[in-house]
């Protein structure tokens, strides 16, 4: 029965982490407008999930290990041009292609690094939910903010934390 439900466990989860943004995606389109939404949270977590995935590649782990990455940092990637164009800043889009190519190549350069880079991680992405609630506190408007994708990114981690 363990094994069944660690496959379940884990297949739930890549599942949820293939759709976990589209909910966002949604409310800041049909809204038309990424109130709410920090850009500094999107960017620790495009930056923590950026880190996991290279450590991931550098030590050459089994895909089925990360596969989520990719998929989860690609709706980052567009729900950050989303908050960008909302806000009229498309002009940074350039500046954190570049940073973020950049930092890419960097973490590999010594072992220690992309290590250290590693071991930052938890410290990164639970900075970007503590970046997301200030905003939150500040404006005292949630705007386009959904609860759906905070929903499935909290079933995710526990599920994660679970299994391991």
């Amino acid at each position: 029965m363990a094994p069944t439900l660690l496959d379940l466990a884990h297949w739930s989860t890549w599942a949820v982490c293939a759709v976990i943004k589209l909910p966002q995606l949604a409310a800041v389109l049909a809204a038309g407008s990424a109130r709410g939404v920090s850009v500094g949270s999107v960017l620790l977590e495009l930056t923590g999930f950026l880190v996991f995935l290279r450590y991931q590649i550098y030590y050459g782990y089994p895909l089925q290990t990360y596969l989520e990455y990719p998929i989860i940092i690609a709706q980052d990637v567009i729900l950050l041009l989303l908050i960008l164009r909302f806000s009229g800043n498309m002009k940074r889009a350039l500046l954190y292609a570049v940073i973020f190519w950049g930092g890419w190549y960097v973490l590999t350069l010594r072992k220690r690094i992309i290590d250290l880079a590693m071991n930052l991680c938890t410290f990164i992405s639970a900075a970007s939910k503590l970046v997301q609630l200030r905003c939150l506190w500040q404006t005292k408007d949630s705007g386009q903010v959904s609860a759906l994708t905070w929903s499935m990114s909290a079933y995710t981690s526990a599920s994660k934390l679970w299994a391991t």
